[in-house]
């Protein structure tokens, strides 16, 4: 579909022959014709992908030529960019808690504000003893970015991960493997917390979907078009998986286990509701001073 006010290709993209530095500022053009925010981010993102280089790289290296082929790469990307595909779809990376994750479609692409989470659980672990062994269930681990932070930050957990996508699974085992946490970290395929037995955890740690329909106008388009919508939207309301999760929680925590949540900070009173008979609800605000994790503990 025409983009209002875009290059029209290939005119404006040709990039035959033309050396790293004119190609990087004639992508920036177009990315920024096109509207796509961060446009210079975007355009090295996008041709140290091409190219396999770091950021250093390109700016080292301003004359450097590219090749037809590099062009032609360059240009398969950055249309991908300007129809919207997330660029972290485009290079199948994102960092996380200074990790180089795989993505796909398939999974949720990981973002600054869970690492709030890794955060809160860190705290409340610091407070239990050393000595002992933590258990921990990651729900909808998606990519499993979470129960990776977790796993290489507490040495003695011993961490499940679960989703009930069959595909998110094998991004986060290959995430696992990739990183080493193969051994530690075990996958299963669930929903929720479906099949577990009681008293089994210490923490189960989730970003569930929290968004409602309601709400699906204030998404971003290309969240909305390319991120797998049963990761992002719960229901009517927002609350629906929340409302399932919580007592399955209860059932599978241990005594003075934690339930940690990332949620909205629109949701943050029905959350609440929702907990109600837990002992210590704690809110944690992200860098917008915005609710961005509830964490629990049962009595």
């Amino acid at each position: 579909m025409p983009v209002a006010n875009a290059c029209v290709e290939p005119a404006c993209g040709e990039m035959d022959d033309v050396r790293l530095k004119q190609a990087l500022a004639e992508a920036t053009a177009r990315l920024t014709a096109n509207t796509v925010p961060s446009p210079r981010m975007n355009a090295e993102l996008l041709l140290m992908f091409t190219l396999g280089c770091d950021r250093a790289h390109l700016y080292a290296h301003p004359e450097r030529d590219l090749t037809a082929d590099e062009a032609s790469l360059y240009q398969a990307a950055l249309s991908e960019r300007v129809h919207g595909v997330p660029a972290q779809y485009i290079t199948g990376h994102q960092e996380f808690w200074g990790m180089d994750l795989i993505v796909s479609p398939a999974v949720l692409i990981p973002r600054p504000e869970t690492e709030h989470l890794i955060e809160t659980v860190l705290e409340l672990a610091a407070a239990r003893s050393s000595t002992l062994k933590i258990r921990i269930i990651d729900v909808g681990t998606g990519s499993g970015c979470i129960a990776l932070a977790l796993a290489k930050e507490l040495r003695q957990g011993e961490i499940l991960a679960t989703d009930v996508s069959t595909a998110a699974l094998e991004i986060a085992r290959a995430n696992a493997v990739r990183h080493q946490f193969d051994g530690r970290i075990h996958f299963r395929e669930a929903d929720l917390l479906g099949g577990f037995e009681d008293n089994l955890f210490d923490f189960v740690v989730s970003n569930p979907p929290y968004v409602g329909d309601s709400e699906e106008d204030e998404v971003q388009l290309e969240v909305r078009k390319f991120e797998p919508r049963n990761a992002v939207f719960a229901g009517p309301t927002g609350l629906e998986i929340i409302a399932r999760l919580i007592p399955q929680a209860r059932a599978a925590l241990k005594p003075g286990g934690w339930l940690v949540m990332e949620i909205s900070g629109a949701m943050v009173e029905g959350v609440k509701q929702l907990l109600n008979g837990w002992e210590e609800i704690r809110i944690v605000k992200d860098l917008q001073s915005i609710p961005r994790v509830i964490a629990a503990r049962t009595s």
